[in-house]
């Protein structure tokens, strides 16, 4: 009971770290629209970095616990891993070709690689605590349909997945998009034989709500990285062969369909990197129970 009391009167108040990130979102994104000049390679980090700890701070707030409050260690293995997560995009976009970065040419390839690398740092922590925010909401399992980890399904999954990347690869022109789905195909498989976390821990039994979670966080957290990105630089632009119409920012409106799928191969990255280090069942999700 009065554990209870403690957090019930914990809640009740916006936590200081929230309040911090609040205060570096507003900062910086006054910084990075109205300074001239190159300027976005240092205040991306710092905009991001309030993002992610206003959205903890909210979730903080709504249930008691959250990513950060959870286990500072782990929270700071999220930004991490997600450096070398996105460089994996960015080394499959030197063939698809669907993004430049308007500016880059500014900085040698080295410094390039600094500051992307630091920027990159982010993107799980902001989808993932979107993600969570989301579930906050979300008071009841969304029944959907039934997967269940069998050796047929597996199977299927890591053929599929293998095929859309060879498509993408061969005829990244029409087959471009696979590179949103694909790797998701392949690495949930492999997370179900090592015995990593994975999302049809839950879908086995019907309950979708993990998954639509995620593909509310990462929407939201796209219209932040977007609207952001409209009046930054350096900037990142699209050049896709279809489909590039009805933009929003920057972005078509097509593209937004890709962050649903993206969202679920940065869970399965993340898990896959959180297994090889022995975290297996990490809880690090955004369901509180399998």
């Amino acid at each position: 009971m009065w554990f209870n009391w403690v957090m019930t009167e914990t809640t009740k108040k916006f936590p200081l770290h929230g309040w911090l990130g609040l205060l570096l979102t507003v900062v910086f994104w006054i910084l990075n629209w109205t300074l001239s000049g190159l300027r976005t390679q240092w205040a991306f980090f710092p905009l991001w970095l309030g993002y992610c700890l206003t959205i903890d701070g909210l979730v903080l707030w709504r249930t008691g616990s959250s990513l950060l409050t959870r286990s500072a260690r782990k929270y700071i293995a999220l930004f991490i891993a997600s450096s070398p997560v996105w460089w994996l995009f960015e080394l499959v976009n030197w063939r698809i070709q669907n993004w430049h970065y308007v500016g880059a040419e500014s900085f040698s390839i080295f410094m390039f690689w600094v500051w992307a690398t630091l920027n990159f740092t982010t993107v799980i922590p902001a989808v993932f605590g979107s993600a969570e925010l989301i579930r906050s909401f979300i008071k009841k399992p969304i029944r959907g349909p039934i997967i269940r980890p069998t050796k047929a399904t597996t199977l299927g999954f890591f053929l599929a997945g293998w095929t859309m990347l060879v498509l993408m690869i061969a005829w990244p022109k029409i087959f471009f998009p696979f590179v949103w789905i694909s790797i998701y195909f392949i690495l949930e498989p492999i997370n179900i034989r090592l015995g990593n976390r994975t999302l049809v821990e839950w879908t086995e039994s019907g309950n979708w709500r993990p998954v639509v979670a995620l593909w509310l966080g990462v929407l939201m957290t796209a219209f932040f990285w977007e609207m952001w990105n409209y009046f930054s630089y350096p900037k990142w632009v699209y050049h896709v062969p279809w489909g590039n119409w009805l933009h929003i920012f920057e972005m078509p409106l097509l593209g937004y369909g890709g962050y649903l799928p993206f969202a679920l191969e940065l869970f399965a990255m993340y898990h896959l990197i959180a297994g090889l280090v022995g975290q297996k069942k990490t809880q690090y999700v955004i369901e509180s129970e399998a």
